[in-house]
C-alpha cells in the first residue's frame, strides 16, 4: 500500500508516526549502551570473582589434588569467558551504537526535509484556495451591485417624473455594474481553474511524492533496526565458539579429576615412613630374693626387662625431650620430619641445588666463551673483566656442590635405612626391643660403678633422686612397689661401630660431644628423630646426630 493514496489526508498523523519511529530507534540505542555497560560490569565482576577464589601461590599444596587443579582450571576458563563478555561490550559500543547514532541523525534530517516539503505544498494550496475565495467574494459583490443597478434603471424607466438626464445616468450606471460583474466573473472563473489545477496536482502528484518519501524513510528505518538486531546477535555469536571452548575445557578439567590419585597424594603428603608398633609382650613378675638384707637381685621377666621407673615410654620421652631442642631453630637436614617426608624434602632440595648448579655452570660456560671471543678479538671487550667474575661464580658453584653433597649424604642415609630390614626393625616405634633396650640403657647410664665415667644427668621428675629412684621419707632409694634397693644393669650390646665425620659440641641433656674421626660403639640406632646412641671406650654413653657419623653395623644386626 502507498501512503500517498491511502493516507492522502493524514499528513499530521504520518508526521507523528515517523517521529515515534526515530525516537524508538534512539531508545533502542540507549538500550544497547546499557546492555554494553552490563556486559562490562559482568566481566569485571567475573574477573574479581576468579581472583578472589584463585590460589594465591603458584606452588600451593592444594594444587597437588586433582579437584583443586580442576577448580583452578575452571577459574582460568571463567576468566577467559569474562574476556569474551568484554569483547561483546566492545563490539556493541564501537559498532552497533555508532551505527545507530548515524542512522538517527540521518533519519532526523531526512524527515525534516520531507516534512518541510509537505508543509510548503500545503501552504501553496492553501494560498490558492484563499485567492479563489477572494475572487468568489468579489464576484458575488459585483453581481449584487449589478442587480441593484439594473433594478434602479428599471425603476427610473417607470418613473415619469425623472428627467432624461437622470434616466441616462441610471442606464449608464447599470451598464457599468454589469460590465464590472462580468469582469469579476471572469476573474473568479480563472482563479477557480487555477485552484482546481493546483489542487489536482497537489493531491495527485506533489503530496503523494512527499508521503512516498516518508514511507521509504520509515521502511529504511525498519530495515536498519532489523540489521542492528542481527548485528547485536552476531556480536554474541562471534564469541560463542570461544565460550564453548572454555566450557569444553571445564568439562575436560572435570574429567581429569582422579579420586584414587588424590588419595595417593594424601598418602604422599602425610606418610611418615614409620612401622606400626608391634605387639606388647606379657610381663610376668617373679618375686625377688633378698640376700643378707643388703642386696637384691633384679626382678626377672618372662618377656623384656622392666625399666627402673616401671614404664617403657617415660624415660625415653624424657631423654628424647631434651634432644629435640638442639637444632630446633634450623633443621637443615630435615631430621625433625618423619622418614618419608624427610626423603621428599631432601629430594626437593637436591633438585633445587642441581638446578642452581646447572644455571651457574651455564653462566660460567658463557663467560668462558665470552672470554675466548675477547681474546680473539680485543675490540669486543677486555678479557680481564671476565677473569674478575670467574672466581665469584666458581665460589658459588663450589658452595652449591658442597651443599649438594651434604644433602645427598642425608638422602643416602634415609634410603639406606629404608632398604635395610634390620634397620627398619631397629627403628620401628615398637616396645619390644628398642624401647626396652633404651630403658635398660637408662639404668646402665644412671647406675654404673665408680670406675665408669658418669654420663650427663638425665631430667628428673619431682621426688626422684639423681639415680632415678624414688626418694622416700627416710631418704633411702627404694622402688615404689616394694622398697627394693638399686642394682647394676648390664651395658647394652654393641650393634656396630661409628666414626665421627664432623666435630659436635653437645649442648643438650643426654648428648655427648665428639671430635672429628672419633670412634664409638653403636648401642642404639636412629629411631627417626635424627639421633643415634653411642658409647665410648670408657663406657660413657650418649646421643649424637646421625648425620654427623658414619655407621658400620655388624652382620647380625
Amino acid at each position: 500500500m502507498s501512503w500517498g493514496i491511502e493516507l492522502w489526508d493524514q499528513f499530521d498523523q504520518v508526521s507523528t508516526h515517523t517521529l515515534k519511529g526515530v525516537e524508538n530507534l534512539e531508545r533502542f540505542n540507549q538500550f544497547i549502551k546499557d546492555f554494553s555497560a552490563i556486559q562490562n560490569e559482568h566481566a569485571t565482576k567475573l574477573k574479581k570473582l576468579t581472583k578472589n577464589y584463585s590460589y594465591k601461590k603458584k606452588g600451593e599444596d592444594d594444587l597437588q589434588f586433582s579437584t583443586c587443579r580442576a577448580f583452578h582450571s575452571m577459574l582460568n576458563e571463567i576468566k577467559d569467558i569474562a574476556g569474551q563478555h568484554e569483547l561483546i561490550a566492545e563490539n556493541l559500543s564501537n559498532h552497533v551504537v555508532q551505527d545507530i547514532n548515524m542512522l538517527v541523525k540521518q533519519f532526523r534530517e531526512e524527515r525534516k526535509t520531507h516534512l518541510q516539503e509537505g508543509l510548503k505544498l500545503q501552504a501553496n494550496i492553501q494560498a490558492s484556495l484563499v485567492q479563489l475565495e477572494k475572487a468568489k467574494k468579489t464576484y458575488e459583490k459585483s453581481f449584487k451591485e449589478s442587480e441593484k443597478a439594473c433594478d434602479n434603471y428599471q425603476k427610473a424607466l417607470d418613473d415619469l417624473h425623472l428627467s432624461r438626464i437622470e434616466l441616462e445616468k441610471a442606464r449608464l450606471n447599470s451598464i457599468a455594474k454589469q460590465q464590472a460583474c462580468e469582469d469579476c466573473k471572469t476573474d473568479y472563473s480563472n482563479q477557480l481553474q487555477k485552484t482546481n489545477e493546483a489542487q489536482r496536482q497537489h493531491y495527485n502528484e506533489l503530496m503523494p511524492k512527499v508521503f512516498q518519501d516518508l514511507q521509504e524513510m520509515d521502511e529504511k528505518r525498519i530495515i536498519s533496526v532489523q540489521a542492528i538486531f542481527k548485528q547485536t546477535t552476531e556480536a554474541h555469536r562471534q564469541v560463542l565458539p570461544f565460550i564453548n571452548k572454555c566450557l569444553d575445557e571445564i568439562d575436560r578439567a572435570a574429567d581429569s579429576i582422579d579420586p584414587k590419585g588424590d588419595s595417593d597424594v594424601v598418602v604422599g603428603k602425610l606418610k611418615s615412613g614409620y612401622q606400626p608398633p608391634g605387639d606388647i609382650p606379657f610381663e610376668e613378675l617373679i618375686p625377688t630374693k633378698v640376700n643378707n638384707e643388703s642386696a637384691i637381685s633384679p626382678p626377672l621377666l618372662t618377656g623384656k626387662s622392666e625399666t627402673l621407673k616401671g614404664t617403657v615410654s617415660t624415660q625415653k620421652s624424657k631423654k628424647r625431650g631434651g634432644l629435640f631442642s638442639i637444632f630446633s631453630a634450623n633443621k637443615d637436614d630435615y631430621s625433625d620430619l618423619p622418614p618419608n617426608q624427610r626423603k621428599k624434602k631432601l629430594n626437593q632440595k637436591i633438585d633445587t641445588l642441581s638446578t642452581q648448579i646447572a644455571q651457574e655452570t651455564a653462566a660460567k660456560d658463557g663467560l668462558l666463551k665470552m672470554k675466548a671471543a675477547y681474546e680473539q678479538n680485543p675490540a669486543l671487550g677486555d678479557p680481564v673483566s671476565i677473569d674478575q667474575q670467574l672466581p665469584d661464580i666458581n665460589n658459588r658453584i663450589e658452595k652449591l656442590q658442597t651443599q649438594l653433597k651434604k644433602y645427598q649424604g642425608y638422602l643416602e642415609e634415609v634410603v639406606g635405612k629404608a632398604v635395610t630390614p634390620e634397620t627398619q626393625l631397629k627403628n620401628g616405634s615398637t616396645v619390644s626391643d628398642s624401647n626396652i633396650s633404651r630403658s635398660t640403657s637408662n639404668s646402665s647410664v644412671n647406675h654404673t660403678t665408680k670406675s665408669v665415667a658418669p654420663a650427663i644427668p638425665l631430667p628428673r621428675e619431682p621426688g626422684s633422686s639423681a639415680n632415678g629412684n624414688t626418694v622416700t621419707d627416710s631418704g633411702e632409694g627404694e622402688y615404689d612397689n616394694g622398697g627394693v634397693t638399686e642394682y647394676e644393669a648390664e651395658p647394652l650390646p654393641a650393634l656396630g661401630t661409628a666414626r665421627a665425620l664432623y666435630p659436635f659440641d653437645a649442648q643438650s641433656e643426654g648428648s655427648i660431644p665428639m671430635e672429628e674421626k672419633e670412634e664409638f660403639e653403636v648401642v642404639e640406632l636412629d629411631q627417626g628423630d635424627g639421633w643415634t646412641r653411642v658409647r665410648r671406650s670408657n663406657m660413657e654413653e650418649g646421643f649424637v646426630p646421625t648425620s654427623y657419623i658414619e655407621c658400620f653395623l655388624y652382620n647380625n644386626c
